[in-house]
């Protein structure tokens, strides 16, 4: 297992991130927007942002019966609006009359659907165990570069932003004891990206530093992400609609549609540093250094900044 050293890396910690970042860039009064996913949508959508397509909502248990008119749709991602870690989330494969299937080759019986579904408006799936609302949405295809170094899933791009600048971003992969799902706490890797070129380097496994996928066995170094420019540039362009100074912004990226947004996060995880080998504070003090209008460059020059930050 290999951590970072502190000082000689920059790295940053949470007490320092929360006390230094997030209190004084995000607003409480915004978190409500970010921390649910069918608001962010709806905003994200608004500025005429790229995300998946919303089939359905249903935010009330009377509405459950509507689930009936996914039945137009062979394949479909349900997801609760206010899940955490990844939870939650059914991700649909294929259909057979009243049955559908989950991408782990499980059928489930309409009725099931419907518990699932009941289960997420309880609460069960959300922060703090609140009501919650449901969504379904266009199951993403992942771009077949990502094929020899993922597991089942979709993998994500995280790209975090400070000020409107991209400071440090991963590709997180999903793995067999994740479930298929890029998420870092139930066993995703995490696979550091560099921000000038979007060339994948170290990567992280449960905070032990690997190189090659667990499942596959391929290296997951040197893999060009595709449309990086444009994911950098989006994630940038993204800032100024959420009133928070310090987010990450995650993408997916489908073989038809290009770069997708998935989510905005306003705690965004500090593995990120581990997957890149590379502690956050050398680059966000430069963003401070460079001088309080920063929030006001184009994403262009957001974008020829965050190439300079790669040498830090």
């Amino acid at each position: 297992m290999l951590f970072l050293k502190g000082e000689s890396f920059g790295l940053l910690g949470m007490n320092r991130r929360n006390g230094d970042y997030l209190l004084p860039n995000n607003p409480r009064s915004q978190y409500p927007l970010v921390d649910d996913k069918l608001q962010t949508k709806r905003k994200l959508e608004e500025f005429g942002f790229p995300t998946a397509v919303t089939y359905l909502e249903i935010t009330h248990p009377f509405e459950i019966s509507r689930l009936k008119l996914l039945r137009r749709y062979r394949e479909f991602v349900i997801k609760p609006a206010r899940g955490s870690a990844g939870r939650g989330i059914l991700v649909i494969g294929d259909r057979e009359g009243r049955r559908v299937q989950k991408t782990n080759g499980q059928w489930l019986r309409h009725d099931e659907l419907e518990y699932h579904v009941t289960n997420i408006l309880a609460g069960l799936y959300s922060l703090g165990g609140t009501d919650d609302a449901c969504f379904v949405e266009y199951r993403v295809h992942s771009h077949p570069v990502f094929k020899n170094i993922s597991y089942e899933g979709v993998p994500d791009v995280r790209v975090v932003i400070y000020r409107g600048i991209p400071v440090m971003a991963m590709l997180r992969l999903p793995t067999k004891q994740s479930d298929g799902k890029a998420n870092l706490h139930q066993g995703a890797m995490g696979t550091g990206i560099r921000l000038d070129t979007g060339t994948t380097v170290n990567a992280v496994h449960r905070n032990s530093i690997v190189t090659k996928h667990p499942d596959t066995g391929v290296s997951v170094a040197g893999v060009q992400v595709p449309f990086w420019e444009q994911i950098l540039e989006t994630a940038s362009a993204v800032y100024p609609i959420f009133g928070m100074g310090y987010i990450g912004v995650d993408f997916v990226i489908d073989v038809l549609l290009g770069p997708v947004i998935l989510e905005v996060n306003a705690r965004p995880g500090l593995n990120i540093q581990l997957a890149n080998q590379k502690g956050l504070r050398h680059r966000l003090d430069a963003v401070d250094f460079a001088g309080e209008k920063v929030e006001e460059w184009l994403p262009a020059e957001r974008f020829a900044f965050a190439k300079e930050l790669a040498r830090l």
